[in-house]
C-alpha cells in the first residue's frame, strides 16, 4: 500500500527519526478534525508513538513507510475514541462543544516560531477546522466522520482509507458522500471575512451597551446559543433558542469592569474571547448567514481553554 507520508529511503535510524518527528503535525492536524479536541488529538499521537516504540527494533525495521504505519495508527485509535465519546458525552454535564483554537498571532506562548510547547503550533486553521464545520462533524457517525476527513479534507484514496476504517473501498466512498451531504445541507454560503468580523464586531458593542435591539437585530430568528462549561465552571445547561431569548440573556450579563471582551480569531474565522485580569475565561464562536448570527458556542470549561492561556 502507498501512503501519502514520506519515509526515508536508506534505512537508517536517524533518517527514520527525522521522518517520524515530521509527522507529528500532520497527525495533530488530523487527529483534531476527527475528534474535536485538542487534548484528545494529543493523546492519540503520543499513544501512536508509544506503540510505534514499543515495537521491537527488527519490527520497526521491516516498516517501509513509517509515515503511513503512524497513519493507519492514529486513523483507528481515532475511530475508537470516536466510538466511546458517544457514551462519554452522554456523562458530560452540559452541553459539548468542540475545542477552540486561537490563531497563530494570538497564542499565548507566541506561536512556534517563539517556542511555544502546546501542540495547538501544529494545527493548521483552515475551514475544515471552523466551528460549524466540526459541530456538523459531530452529528456524523464515526465511520463517516473518519472517512470523509481522511479522503475530503486529507485527500487520501479510498483504498487507504478502507484500511483504516476496516471496511471495502466502495463502502468508504458511500460514507464519504453520506458525509458530504450532511456537510452541505448544513452550510449555506458563507460570506466574507470582513462581512462576518463587522457582524462579529457589531454583536460585542451591542452586547456590552446591553442593547437588547440591536442584539435582536443581529441574531436569526431562530439562533440558537450554547455555552460549555463542562461542569467546571457555570454556563448554560441547555441551548436558548431564539433571538429575542438570546439577546435578553446577553444583555442581561453586562460585563464587570475587569472582564473585557476582545475580538479575535477562532478556529480560523471572526469571534470573541473574554479576559478576567488578563486571564482568558471564555471564548465565543459564531455561525453567520445573510448578514445575521445563526448560532453562537460560548466555551468556559477551563480544561478546553489551554490554548488560550499562558501556563
Amino acid at each position: 500500500m502507498t501512503y501519502r507520508a514520506t519515509a526515508p529511503q536508506d534505512g537508517r535510524q536517524d533518517s527514520t527519526t527525522s521522518a517520524l518527528a515530521a509527522e507529528r503535525r500532520r497527525l495533530i492536524n488530523l487527529a483534531y478534525r476527527m475528534l474535536g479536541s485538542l487534548a484528545e488529538a494529543e493523546d492519540v499521537v503520543q499513544e501512536t508513538y508509544a506503540r510505534w516504540y514499543a515495537m521491537p527494533a527488527r519490527q520497526r525495521e521491516a516498516v517501509t513507510s513509517p509515515g503511513g504505519w503512524l497513519t493507519k495508527v492514529a486513523g483507528r485509535i481515532c475511530l475508537d475514541v470516536l466510538r466511546s465519546a458517544r457514551t462519554r458525552r452522554e456523562r458530560y454535564v452540559g452541553e459539548w462543544v468542540p475545542e477552540p483554537l486561537p490563531a497563530h498571532a494570538e497564542w499565548p506562548a507566541g506561536g512556534a516560531d517563539g517556542g511555544a510547547a502546546d501542540p495547538a503550533d501544529r494545527v493548521t486553521l483552515d475551514e475544515s477546522v471552523g466551528m460549524a464545520f466540526l459541530v456538523v462533524l459531530e452529528s456524523m457517525t464515526p465511520a463517516e466522520r473518519v472517512a470523509f476527513v481522511l479522503h475530503d479534507v486529507f485527500r487520501y484514496p479510498f483504498g487507504e482509507v478502507a484500511d483504516i476504517v476496516g471496511r471495502t473501498p466502495a463502502a468508504c466512498r458511500q460514507l464519504a458522500a453520506s458525509a458530504r451531504r450532511r456537510i452541505a445541507a448544513s452550510r449555506p454560503p458563507l460570506p466574507s471575512p470582513a462581512q462576518r468580523a463587522g457582524v462579529v464586531r457589531d454583536f460585542k458593542r451591542a452586547w456590552q451597551a446591553a442593547d437588547i435591539s440591536a442584539l435582536i437585530g443581529l441574531l436569526d430568528p431562530d439562533a440558537t446559543a450554547v455555552g460549555d462549561g463542562g461542569g467546571l465552571v457555570t454556563a448554560l445547561p441547555h441551548p436558548i433558542e431564539g433571538a429575542e431569548r438570546i439577546a435578553r440573556f446577553f444583555a442581561d450579563r453586562t460585563l464587570p469592569g475587569r472582564l473585557a471582551l476582545h475580538e479575535c480569531t477562532v478556529n480560523g474565522q471572526p469571534g470573541l474571547a473574554a479576559h478576567l485580569d488578563g486571564a482568558v475565561v471564555s471564548v465565543y464562536a459564531f455561525d453567520i448567514a445573510d448578514g445575521r448570527i445563526r448560532r453562537i458556542w460560548a466555551v468556559l470549561n477551563p480544561e478546553k481553554l489551554r490554548p488560550w492561556r499562558t501556563e
